[in-house]
């Protein structure tokens, strides 16, 4: 057997069984409870109350994402993820409140999203032990792109195609089409792209006129 079709076949078993794997592992959290939509399969993944997690149509999901809702057992979900939503090796979502990914987003690897805090306003009783942390959902919207190793934490939301460089930490909201990078995130500048016109209402007997964007200060 020559080369060429050695190589064929292995990677026919290899993909086939990768396949098989996979479909058998998306059948066994469904069973659990886990929502996941069509098109959607699963590698090895991580998820304390599956019945938490809602993954719309066709994801793809890297190994090792780990769904973590950080409570007792209580209703869902809580983690809701639109259609097409990438999601590379190694993202955690450590939620209390919740978190909502729009659709065709994508997450690079190592990203982490935590929506609450340890409480830290008592010296006297360990951090581990207070109870007065705050916890704010976080709102992804769709077609965001959030580089690797980011961390996203309570409360933030970020707009619609925004952008997030790989390594940052956003502690504060992104608006639609931004880009935001650094520890702690803020704002670069705005993605490239034209300004749709609107046309301003004119008085009556004036001609009509295009708005600015000096108009909205």
């Amino acid at each position: 057997m020559n080369s060429f079709f050695a190589r064929a076949i292995f990677r026919l078993r290899a993909h086939g069984r990768l396949y098989v794997t996979d479909a058998l592992r998306t059948a066994w959290w469904g069973a659990l409870g886990m929502h996941i939509g069509r098109g959607t399969t699963l590698p090895r993944i991580h998820a304390t109350w599956p019945h938490q997690v809602s993954l719309g149509h066709n994801c793809t999901l890297e190994h090792d994402v780990y769904f973590k809702f950080d409570g007792i057992y209580q209703l869902g979900p809580s983690l809701r993820f639109g259609d097409t939503v990438f999601i590379g090796a190694g993202c955690e979502f450590n939620i209390r409140v919740g978190i909502r990914v729009g659709s065709n987003a994508l997450i690079a690897s190592g990203c982490r999203f935590v929506d609450h805090d340890h409480g830290f306003s008592s010296r006297a009783i360990p951090m581990g032990q207070q109870t007065d942390g705050i916890e704010s959902p976080i709102v992804i919207e769709d077609d965001v792109w959030i580089g690797a190793n980011t961390v996203v934490l309570k409360g933030v939301t970020i707009r619609r195609g925004a952008v997030v460089a790989a390594g940052s930490v956003l502690t504060r909201s992104v608006g639609a089409y931004e880009i935001w990078g650094g520890v702690p995130a803020r704002k670069l500048k705005d993605r490239p792209g034209a300004v749709t016109a609107i046309r301003a209402p004119a008085p009556a007997g004036a001609e009509p006129r295009t708005a600015t964007p000096a108009d909205a200060r």
